[in-house]
């Protein structure tokens, strides 16, 4: 793991005003700051691929666990409703979600690739500490993804796609069945590996090439020049937005248009554990198939070197291309290409609600093109709502174990793949419970909710963790601390002006 010739800067954990004070490194332009959790170690970077084209293919991945993720319930369900109730003209919103969330991700990638722990875990070091911020990120992470509202919207798709017909009242029982059937496979599909990561970037990728040749057919074969045309442009020029839109609609739009919330967040994980940069000292978190392996819970910094300084600009090549060329460009086309088709085929003052735009589609094409369209629509619908179920459980379930990694030392006691499994299997009994507590747009609506809040105060965060701790040749430029603030302004007044709408202006 790369241990062997790290040396340890400094075994002071504490978090007083005095001890908080940097600690100078001899061969370091930059003092060593190591907050509110145990010293970083010294190491230099591991040596990246060569940089060309055939190398980023092999070195990319987690921001295919994060498209196939985002490409979900905005894709699918949000964006269809937005452009049916508004028209295209609302579009730009999802255009600036995905900008600022791909610049938001990239900060937090940042920090892993410079020391090898998760954003999180760096989020921990600033004061007050890291057991309040361990519970604040559990709650949050908690409140937005505990309740599985895309596995009840899988089970729908799967009922429609083989009875022929939406599931009404009277099929609840039925629809609950399937929604358990599909969160109980995916406990086994995410313990069945070595690595977690690796299972969830296999899966991403197939799910992925399925989604994608499915709609670029569909596209290219029933969506006019036209729609194209006002559908781009509605993507590319900021309008006034509608009188009495839909608040809470636009909130969760907004966010769930990238990957919304938790998802940028747990992206950095994911870099740890696909061991790129710093990462490749940090371990990975096991299936129930690997056994010893073990996480680090305390990270690296890199000297000051030419070599350590060449290393990190080909590192942050890759995760450029890995979250800018393959997540933000997916997100975009994902968006573009599902609302492209409910623009298409779908009559002026049809009022849709959760999944019918995709029943919707599933009815047209059969009718008008091939009566195997109906069971293909769907069967793409489900996998663009499970591979969101499947990667929205993976982020909760590693966000509260590397929460509990970093900032519990007794938790260490037990290997990580072990306190996955656990913590999993609890999150699925209640998941098992809470799919009765809503519909699927309502369910989704409290995850698009949640993600607002989550999305301002990290920006903030990560802001001060990239500036305080990392060394001086990964710090970000101040263009890309400006784009932290805009973000954290942008879903800071969303969440506000949502909270008001809801709480105080229906009192008045």
């Amino acid at each position: 793991m790369g241990q062997r010739d790290a040396t340890r800067v400094s075994s002071d954990s504490t978090c007083s005003p005095v001890q908080h004070r940097r600690l100078e490194m001899a061969d370091s332009d930059k003092p060593i700051d190591h907050g509110c959790l145990p010293a970083y170690e010294q190491a230099d970077l591991p040596e990246p691929l060569p940089f060309n084209f055939r190398n980023a293919l092999r070195t990319i991945g987690p921001g295919a666990i994060l498209l196939a993720a985002a490409i979900g319930g905005g894709e699918w369900i949000v964006g269809p409703l937005m452009v049916v109730k508004y028209g295209a003209g609302i579009l730009w919103i999802a255009t600036a979600g995905i900008i600022l969330q791909s610049l938001f991700n990239l900060e937090g990638c940042r920090y892993t690739l410079a020391t090898g722990e998760p954003i999180l875990t760096g989020i921990m070091r600033l004061k007050p500490g890291p057991t309040t911020w361990a519970i604040v990120w559990g709650a949050l992470g908690t409140a937005q993804l505990a309740i599985p509202a895309l596995a009840k919207g899988c089970a729908a798709v799967l009922f429609a796609a083989f009875m022929g017909r939406l599931p009404g009242k009277e099929d609840d029982l039925s629809v609950t069945l399937i929604a358990s059937a599909v969160i109980v496979i995916s406990v086994v599909l995410l313990l069945s590996g070595k690595s977690i990561e690796r299972v969830l970037e296999r899966l991403s990728w197939a799910m992925i090439l399925f989604i994608f040749t499915f709609l670029l057919t569909v596209n290219f074969w029933f969506v006019p020049w036209a729609v194209w045309r006002e559908n781009l442009a509605g993507f590319l020029t900021p309008q006034l937005l509608p009188e009495h839109i839909d608040l809470v609609l636009l909130c969760t739009f907004a966010a769930t248009a990238g990957s919304g919330g938790l998802g940028n967040i747990v992206i950095s994980n994911w870099f740890r554990d696909k061991g790129l940069g710093m990462g490749g000292r940090m371990g990975h978190i096991g299936g129930l198939a690997e056994h010893g392996v073990q996480v680090r819970s305390t990270g690296f910094v890199f000297p000051n070197t030419a070599a350590n300084t060449t290393r990190w600009r080909s590192w942050w090549k890759y995760a450029v291309i890995d979250q800018s060329l393959l997540w933000a460009v997916g997100c975009f086309m994902g968006m573009l290409l599902n609302v492209n088709l409910v623009s298409a085929i779908v009559p002026d003052g049809v009022e849709l609600q959760g999944y019918e735009s995709g029943t919707f589609q599933a009815q047209y094409l059969a009718e008008h093109a091939w009566r195997g369209f109906w069971m293909l629509t769907l069967i793409n619908g489900f996998w663009i709502l499970y591979s969101t179920h499947l990667g929205n459980t993976d982020t909760l379930v590693r966000t509260l174990c590397d929460i509990a990694w970093s900032g519990v030392p007794a938790v260490r006691r037990w290997p990580i793949g072990r306190i996955y499994a656990v913590t999993l299997i609890v999150l699925t009994v209640w998941g098992l419970y809470s799919i009765h507590l809503g519909d699927v747009l309502e369910l989704f609506k409290i995850l698009g909710l949640v993600a607002s809040p989550i999305l301002a105060l990290a920006a903030v965060q990560i802001l001060r963790v990239n500036r305080r701790f990392l060394p001086a040749a990964a710090r970000p430029p101040l263009w890309r601390q400006a784009a932290l603030v805009i973000t954290s302004l942008a879903y800071g007044l969303i969440t506000a002006v949502v909270v008001y709408d809801t709480f105080f202006k229906a009192a008045e």
